[in-house]
């Protein structure tokens, strides 16, 4: 199967589209749960497909250092080593290695650093990363890329701009082209216009499948967020799909589909819902507060996961407050199921030419 994306229809800036890859369909604009280490946390593989989802994303940083990329290749790649029979794709590691390593030395070259489980020294570059996604079969790779925290001068955020798009010829040099298989460019440049300007055109003259917005939720804020993307957006060809990466609550999502989004991951429906806060039709809830003690209504009476099938907010409210592994699945399964809900209304209302109406009424968590 040929690496496309269809862009079907559109109101303003909100798009629907299609995205065919070597393990399937992914229908946009799309969210992807996080399976960080080959896991989305507390919730099965079948339980993640009979939510909706179409496509995971998986991380070359964690799965480099355990259980290793050479491991995973030897038992069939990621999609088998997992049990997920869609599309994958795979975040390079270049955040990972800026947030999480302990100690890291930065050049031209790659990065040196530090793991975060037991010291070990480590050296990445762009070709390792693209090689390591390759041995992990991910239908969609990502270039490796150096993300600057928010706030940052000017000058960093250009060298560090400068440094991913020489990291990005690299990454697509390593890349070997094959059907149904592709890999994304990441936009850089902070929240500065000119920066992101740049980076944005030197990537479709290296060319990409598919481009991401990257160095945003990084403390930014939702507004500047949204200004950054007012403008990002229109630097990107209308028939490739467009990513923000690490993003986001649900109104980050409808705010960002208005601005020209098509694809998001975010671990904040899986952490949330093993920290007790469900995402609902009628905005988010803390189910440990002791007002759900005796409540016999589900979760969200529009919701078909199993939790609120089959279960009260008291049941969960108790296994929340007893620190249940149980809470954290069914809250976590919740969260995974309205997001997918919400992609699905999202599309839906593009599709009708009623998005702009669903973003005014949207309840805000």
């Amino acid at each position: 199967m040929e690496f496309f994306f269809t862009l079907k229809t559109a109101e303003n800036k909100a798009r629907r589209g299609e995205l065919a890859t070597a393990n399937g369909f992914i229908q946009t604009p799309a969210f992807m749960p996080v399976g960080t280490a080959a896991t989305v946390k507390a919730i099965k593989m079948s339980d993640v497909k009979k939510s909706g989802t179409e496509i995971i994303l998986g991380n070359v940083y964690h799965l480099m250092l355990r259980p290793t990329a050479e491991l995973i290749e030897r038992l069939g790649g990621l999609h088998k080593f997992c049990g997920w029979d869609g599309p994958i794709l795979t975040d390079s590691g270049g955040f990972q290695v800026m947030s999480l390593s302990q100690i890291r030395k930065i050049s031209n070259e790659g990065v040196e650093f530090s793991s975060h489980i037991d010291g070990s020294k480590h050296f990445l570059t762009p070709e390792k990363s693209v090689q390591i996604q390759h041995k992990l079969g991910s239908d969609i790779a990502m270039i490796f890329d150096e993300c600057v925290q928010f706030p940052t001068t000017d000058e960093k955020a250009k060298n560090a701009m400068e440094r991913s798009l020489l990291w990005a010829q690299r990454s697509k040099n390593a890349f070997i082209k094959r059907d149904g298989y592709g890999i994304f460019g990441i936009v850089q440049g902070s929240t500065f216009y000119n920066l992101r300007e740049i980076s944005a055109k030197k990537l479709i003259e290296i060319g990409f499948d598919g481009y991401a917005i990257g160095g945003l939720a990084c403390g930014e804020g939702q507004k500047t967020m949204f200004e950054v993307l007012d403008y990002s957006c229109d630097f990107l060809p209308q028939n490739k799909p467009r990513y923000l990466m690490g993003v986001g609550k649900p109104s980050d999502i409808v705010g960002a589909v208005a601005r020209g989004i098509d694809m998001f991951d975010c671990v904040i429906p899986t952490r949330s819902g093993r920290t007790g806060q469900a995402f609902t039709h009628n905005g988010a809830i803390n189910i440990r507060n002791a007002k759900f003690a005796r409540d016999e209504k589900p979760l969200d009476e529009k919701c078909t996961c199993h939790a609120c099938k089959n279960h009260s907010r008291a049941y969960l409210h108790h296994l929340v407050k007893s620190s249940e592994i149980l809470g954290s699945m069914l809250m976590s399964e919740h969260n995974i199921f309205y997001y997918q809900d919400l992609m699905g209304e999202i599309r839906k209302a593009i599709e009708e030419k009623n998005f702009t109406n669903f973003a005014r009424e949207f309840v805000v968590e």
